[in-house]
């Protein structure tokens, strides 16, 4: 067995800690355009990246005790960066598939390419997770000293694995992209090789560098694709469609989260259904807050039918505010205020009351758990005016309203009134009243809308039913709601039926 110095084992399990921890996080970053980023994809990739890692330090173990050599880790690291490097390339054509897989609601292509998607990281993260028993084996000299040994190469792979998650996730990916950030990780790896292999080894690092130089383009190609950003939340991007019509889309792009046509505030979505929120309230409207404004969909709504209604509108992600100022007429109606933040935390700590609180924060079809249970709901009570309304889009499935009951029977633990309005397949809007009002006032009042609103009555009055408590109340410490969702979705698809939304009217 040749002698390697003991700060180039040191530098290389280093490196080697650094580059898994960053292709994980790139690796979520690659795939959530295309599948979201809900507990359960982050749970398929730190889950299969743990296997790939297991298997890595069984093999580690079984190469370094059958040809302790130190070239031979060094070309193990620098496959791996060879792999990494090629992946943000070789993926596209997989998760284009998966996308074309989302749109036929087809199963196996669905599935089929996330397992082919995820399994692109399966060869360099295992060889990753071969460096650190490799490089233990390589550096015993003294049986006396294993355990000192072990533990400080494991500990430099521990610190390395740290520094790469937060040099990748806060700094690299926001400052270059997800693509060059996998680039940059493969060079680390294709450097670190170089301390074993030598001269030989610097070629490959000099590709790997040279894959810099290469245009990104678009992140997910897309026609009509007019703003894309990789913000530190998700992917965000705006499409115009033929007519001239423009969406935002988060992530995976099942669902549209604003929608902007050029002759109408109305989009004939579910948006369009918040609109007969102040006449139920049988007292003019002074504020509402939209937790969830994205691109100002609703707020331009109430800009043209509700001007005097001052609109407070609550946006995590900066990136979405600034793709809804330039794309999406956020700036339309004057009297919408955007804050920059959660919408929970900015519950609680704002002072302010609210005749109306609509929440649609939820990623379509995931529902955020913290915005769904009780604890919430009872906060955002405490902010309503006496008689106010909280209103809520909640996803469904036809014949599957599952998650529209949960929600239903936890607003029913805060609120002493929730009425459901199922006006389309995939949503449902829950309304919950600080005051309780009989469903014959209700319609009554909602009837005072004037011009092309009047269209949503007949929908309206044939649709609206009381929510009854059905099951467990959602809480913060216990609330399923992406379980819930899950299992929605998949029965769905068992069942065939697609996903094209019933439109609302929006012209007399």
């Amino acid at each position: 067995m040749r002698i390697c110095a003991p700060w180039r084992l040191g530098a290389v399990v280093f490196g080697a800690g650094a580059g898994t921890l960053s292709t994980e996080i790139a690796a979520s970053r690659l795939l959530a355009p295309y599948f979201g980023n809900s507990t359960v994809v982050w749970a398929n990739i730190i889950g299969l990246i743990l296997v790939y890692l297991a298997l890595g330090y069984w093999l580690g173990g079984k190469l370094a005790d059958r040809s302790p050599k130190p070239a031979l880790l060094g070309v193990i690291v620098l496959v791996a960066a060879a792999f990494i490097a090629a992946t943000p390339f070789a993926a596209r054509p997989i998760l284009d598939a998966a996308l074309r897989g989302f749109d036929s609601i087809s199963v196996g292509v669905v599935v089929g390419s996330f397992v082919a998607a995820l399994a692109l990281f399966a060869v360099p993260v295992t060889l990753l997770g071969a460096v650190s028993p490799f490089a233990i084996r390589l550096a015993l000299t003294d049986l006396e000293r294993a355990g000192t040994i072990a533990g400080r190469l494991y500990a430099l792979s521990t610190v390395g694995s740290i520094i790469g998650t937060f040099v990748s996730a806060l700094v690299a990916i926001q400052a270059f992209g997800t693509q060059r950030t996998m680039i940059g990780t493969a060079a680390l790896l294709a450097g670190c090789s170089v301390l074993l292999i030598g001269r030989r080894a610097a070629p490959a690092t000099i590709a790997v560098l040279a894959l810099l130089l290469l245009p990104v383009g678009a992140v997910k190609a897309s026609t009509g694709l007019l703003f894309e950003r990789e913000s530190p939340y998700q992917y965000v991007s705006v499409v115009q469609w033929g007519d001239g019509t423009r969406v935002l889309q988060l992530n995976e792009g099942v669902a549209y989260h604003s929608m902007w046509r050029r002759d109408s505030v109305l989009t004939g979505q579910y948006w369009d259904l918040f609109a007969l929120l102040p006449p139920l309230l049988g007292h003019s409207a002074r504020n509402m807050l939209v937790i969830g404004n994205a691109g100002g969909t609703i707020a331009r709504m109430y800009g043209v039918f509700y001007p005097r209604v001052s609109v407070d509108g609550v946006e995590l992600d900066p990136s979405v505010t600034e793709a809804g100022r330039r794309f999406l007429g956020l700036d339309d109606n004057p009297r919408l205020h955007v804050y920059t933040a959660d919408g929970r935390p900015f519950l609680q700590r704002t002072h302010r009351r609210y005749d109306l609180i609509v929440v649609d924060a939820y990623r379509q079809p995931y529902v955020p758990f913290y915005l769904a249970t009780r604890e919430f709901f009872a906060l955002a009570r405490r902010h309503l005016q006496p008689g106010g309304i909280l209103a809520l889009n909640i996803a469904k499935v036809p014949g599957d309203d599952r998650l529209t009951r949960a929600v239903d029977t936890t607003l029913l633990a805060a609120f002493p009134q929730v009425w459901r309005w199922p006006a389309l397949r995939f949503n449902d809007l829950v309304m919950a009243l600080d005051r309780p009002a009989p469903r014959s006032i209700l319609v009554r009042r909602a009837s005072k809308v004037r011009g092309r609103l009047r269209l949503l009555l007949p929908a309206f009055r044939g649709s609206l039913v009381g929510a009854r408590p059905v099951g467990r109340v959602l809480t913060d410490d216990r609330a399923p709601v992406e379980w819930l969702t899950d299992r929605m979705l998949l029965e769905q698809i068992a069942r065939g039926v697609g996903l094209d939304e019933r439109a609302l009217p929006t012209e007399p």
